[in-house]
């Protein structure tokens, strides 16, 4: 139960919106940037997270992409779930096609509750949760220098952060 690259630009994507003003669409290009992410990828991403009423997407000088709902609304098992599939609480870590209390693998009985806590986890992290971390300067989203993020919000329109430090890094 390993998130894919997909899911984990999608995360990361997501927490760096959260850290944005609401309602403030935000550039793919320059969420690439940040995350140090490809961004034809990256976008790609973003269309499905839309796709899954998680985003809003707009065209235009003023087009981007913005949370459809407050950070506070969105879990990452909402975002894992869109990205990995539904069934990805129920694969087998050693990737058995049948793999149960009756036909368990090795593994099961020693995974099955590691798994269940990382649901949780997944279950109870909201974006705004995450994003407070960030934007305290508590968590990193990318390896990105902090130097580099001074004035974050500048970008797009959205207000400019002077005192606030932003740490954006691959968690």
């Amino acid at each position: 139960m390993i998130l894919s690259r997909t899911t984990q630009y999608a995360i990361q994507a997501l927490i760096y919106m959260a850290t944005q003003p609401a309602g403030i669409a935000v550039l793919n290009r320059t969420i690439a940037a940040h995350l140090k992410s490809p961004p034809t990828y990256l976008a790609k991403i973003l269309q499905e997270l839309c796709k899954g009423n998680l985003l809003y997407s707009f065209r235009g000088k003023q087009g981007g992409f913005c949370l459809r709902e407050s950070g506070a609304e969105i879990n990452l098992m909402q975002i894992v779930e869109l990205t990995e599939g539904p069934g990805f609480t129920e694969e087998c870590v050693l990737g058995l096609k049948v793999c149960s209390e009756k036909t368990a693998c090795p593994l099961h009985s020693r995974w099955w509750p590691i798994k269940q806590e990382i649901v949780g986890l997944l279950q109870h992290q909201t974006l705004e949760m995450l994003a407070a971390g960030v934007t305290s300067g508590e968590y990193q989203l990318t390896d990105m220098p902090c130097a580099l993020l001074a004035g974050l919000h500048a970008k797009d329109g959205a207000k400019a952060a002077t005192s606030q430090k932003i740490y954006l890094n691959e968690w």
